[in-house]
């Protein structure tokens, strides 16, 4: 049996700043201390749950507030000066990023902090666990509404209207709306216990709720479902969300096949708080918590090692 294993060479510290300061919307503050509010992406709860309480205990005058919102709330509070860092699946676009300088002067600094995925999970009944991202958009566009081998009707959830997994669908199926049997509750945990519940249901999940094998939480989001695997066509070899197959989805075009970016965009002043959580997050320390939370840091050069056994 051939295994992949994830191994890091290296971490690469990057300094992430930006020239102007963020008025009126933070209080005063340097690199290490203060109080902000951020807007997180709430499929990345766990992870930075882990990473601000590090955070906090190594600066210890420093509160980040964090409010775990759908991707669309993270923007919108970020354009309408709620708050001045936000993290999302994706990088502001060059109009988007000028827009906001013309308007409110403001400038926009981001960068690409992890890859992660999105993971599809069913009730431990189900049997129906191997799948084709043809399969899969045939289900969310309402093509294909039964489970194989059974009259089962698949319900597919997630997280809620407007978030990184909704927006990430869409764009997979290329559909501007989702059929009745496509619906959404409050957040991704939410979908793992409506799952554990239904039989019937097709759970789709930020991998970060089920990717840490050493937090107890994750451990037991685990307990009561199973996870999908993914191939990219038929006939090819199926993978699940590991940290290895994602890492070989996104540098490699094999492997998991539902792979994402995360960014953070930051719009305070180098000196501010907010600038401090940013490169805590993307330097050292930050990306060793991303390594460990089985997700693929941005900032580490790694390579695969193939492990066979007999």
């Amino acid at each position: 049996m051939k295994r992949h294993l994830f191994v890091p060479f290296s971490l690469l510290l990057v300094a992430f700043t930006s020239c102007n300061s963020n008025k009126g919307m933070e209080g005063k503050n340097t690199n290490s201390s203060g109080e902000i509010y951020v807007y997180l992406e709430e499929s990345f709860k766990p992870l930075f749950e882990t990473s601000i309480y590090t955070f906090e205990g190594q600066f210890p005058l420093a509160t980040i507030n964090a409010d775990y919102v759908n991707e669309m709330e993270a923007i919108d509070a970020f354009i309408n000066g709620k708050t001045a860092t936000i993290c999302i699946t994706r990088d502001f676009t060059e109009e988007e990023k000028k827009s906001l300088l013309a308007k409110n002067n403001v400038e926009v600094k981001s960068t690409k902090l992890a890859i992660d995925a999105v993971a599809l999970i069913v009730h431990p009944e189900n049997t129906d666990t191997l799948m084709t991202v043809d399969r899969l958009k045939n289900i969310i566009s309402g093509k294909d509404s039964l489970w194989q081998g059974s009259n089962r009707k698949i319900n597919v959830v997630f997280d809620s209207p407007n978030s990184a997994n909704f927006i990430y669908l869409k764009n997979l199926a290329e559909i501007n709306s989702l059929p009745a049997n496509v619906f959404a509750v409050n957040s991704n945990e939410e979908v793992i216990n409506f799952v554990k519940e239904n039989r019937n249901a097709l759970g789709v999940i930020g991998v970060n709720w089920i990717s840490d094998e050493d937090d107890p939480t994750t451990l037991d989001f685990r307990d009561g479902i199973n996870i999908v695997s993914l191939s990219k066509a038929e006939g090819e070899e199926y993978f699940k969300p590991y940290q290895a197959y994602i890492y070989e989805g996104y540098h490699q075009d094999k492997g998991y096949p539902l792979v994402r970016e995360v960014w953070l965009l930051n719009k305070a002043g180098r000196t501010t708080l907010n600038a401090g959580f940013v490169n805590f997050m993307t330097g050292e320390k930050g990306q060793l918590i991303i390594q460990k939370a089985s997700l693929i840091p941005a900032n580490m050069v790694a390579r695969m090692v193939n492990i066979t056994t007999k």
